[in-house]
């Protein structure tokens, strides 16, 4: 934290501009001190300044330079912003300069990482920063943007410093002093009441959040079928690009093919498998068990049947196998004649051709309508979606029943009191109100280096 640092912030590259960062006690001192008219140290904050990089009495560029001056910067130190023209030499020459004059180059995040450090942002601010910076379609830049702007971490500090905190203060008062007449008597039934509306609460926000994580990270989404069932042909059709080999000789796909889509701001990461079947191949049969693999992995199974084909008695196996699973049934290649009979299926089916072009838009209705999407569009996406806050909100849920049954047993309300602060101090980890070291090293090492 004593380093002034230092990163290129833009892509390296032919370009209009680059944009090198500088922040820390000495930036403005360090970056005055390379320039031609030597006066950014007075100027004014929050300035754009026109002046040129000097290096051993010869110009490097001509740059504005962006002075902004602590507390109220992203960093919360100095930074200046060195804007110069685009272009791999001239950037990394200035960037070479500012390291032989005092600057260390930025780890990556550093710059968000000592933002963090100096209370501009928590953890899951920080984590909506990258992202924000990740974001593929409309929908994950607006949870993303929630969650910088801190609506995700208010969700989360109303419950922590509210809710849980005034359970905390009562039990407190009560044991400590008991004498007085006019403070709220907390009984347990209290609290059981309070942890029944706290645990419905957590338990939506996890639910939702569960669709929200989807959606930024994209729906899994595996083409399951017996061999020439059109499988390849479907991932070609729907990522609109001959990716996957499509030819009429059996277990010709051996590997997993992948593609994604964007529907109306939902991506889907489609997965074309192995035809799975009986087989000798040794190379087959090894993509034929990852094919069976994916049932379980996948957040979606498209199950691909052939119209033209009676169905196999291992067909309806694997449609039983399917009940646990969002799944949709694919009946292709109806424009040839029905040997199937649908009432092995039992259950809806989407009609496609994939040659003939029928039935693509109606399979993409169905997913939509699977996830939900209409209805989550219409919603303000507050909502956790990373993996490590919503492992804990579920820790969370796990030690309320665990209190509940604490109740149930009459521990004594102090011994109740300690896993109620548990619960406190699991919810400060969401925000970083509690955080180790390790955490805040993995969460920033993920940045680039000019973030």
């Amino acid at each position: 934290m004593n380093d002034t640092i230092t990163a290129i912030s833009t892509s390296l590259g032919v370009g209009a501009i680059s944009i090198i960062r500088v922040s820390g006690k000495d930036a403005i001192e360090i970056v005055n001190s390379i320039t031609y008219k030597k006066r950014i140290d007075n100027v004014k904050t929050n300035t754009i300044n026109y002046d040129k990089i000097i290096y051993n009495n010869e110009v490097i560029d001509e740059v504005l330079i962006s002075v902004m001056k602590s507390p109220n910067t992203y960093t919360g130190e100095d930074i200046v912003e060195i804007n110069c023209h685009g272009g791999i030499a001239v950037t990394n020459k200035i960037l070479q300069i500012l390291l032989e004059s005092g600057c260390r180059l930025a780890n990556p995040g550093e710059f968000t990482e000592r933002r963090f450090i100096n209370g501009k942002i928590d953890i899951l601010q920080a984590e909506g920063i990258m992202d924000l910076i990740n974001s593929k379609n409309e929908i994950t830049r607006k949870m993303a943007i929630n969650q910088v702007d801190g609506k995700v971490s208010k969700m989360i500090k109303d419950i922590r410093d509210n809710d849980f905190a005034q359970i905390l203060s009562n039990i407190n008062v009560n044991i400590d002093y008991p004498e007085y007449e006019d403070i709220e008597v907390i009984t347990i039934n209290d609290i059981k009441v309070k942890l029944n509306e706290l645990e419905e609460k957590i338990h939506k926000i996890i639910e939702e959040s569960k669709n929200a994580k989807i959606i930024k990270e994209g729906i899994t989404t595996a083409i399951i079928g017996r061999p020439n069932v059109g499988k390849s042909s479907l991932l070609n059709k729907l990522i609109k690009e001959d990716k996957a080999i499509v030819t009429d000789i059996e277990g010709t796909t051996r590997d997993i093919v992948e593609g994604s889509i964007n529907i109306d701001g939902l991506t889907l990461n489609i997965i074309d498998t192995a035809g799975i079947r009986e087989t000798e191949d040794i190379i087959e049969s090894i993509g034929v068990k990852k094919s069976l693999d994916l049932i379980d992995k996948s957040d979606l199974i498209l199950f691909v049947l052939n119209n033209n084909e009676e169905i196999t008695e291992e067909e309806k196996i694997l449609i039983s196998k399917l009940s646990t699973v969002n799944h949709i049934i694919i009946l292709n290649k109806v424009d040839l004649e029905r040997k199937i009979n649908l009432n092995d299926i039992n259950e809806e089916v989407i009609s496609l051709s994939i040659t003939n072009d029928i039935g693509i838009e109606e399979l993409l209705k169905r997913i939509k309508q699977l996830f939900n999407l209409e209805k989550f569009e219409l919603k303000d996406p507050t909502y956790l979606t990373n993996a490590r806050s919503l492992s804990i909100l579920t820790d969370v849920l796990k030690s309320i029943e665990d209190v509940k049954q604490a109740i149930e047993s009459n521990i004594p309300i102090d011994m109740i009191e300690i896993d109620i602060k548990k619960i406190w101090n699991l919810l400060g980890n969401i925000t970083g109100e509690n955080y180790e070291e390790e955490l805040i090293d993995q969460l920033f090492s993920r940045f680039c280096l000019g973030k």
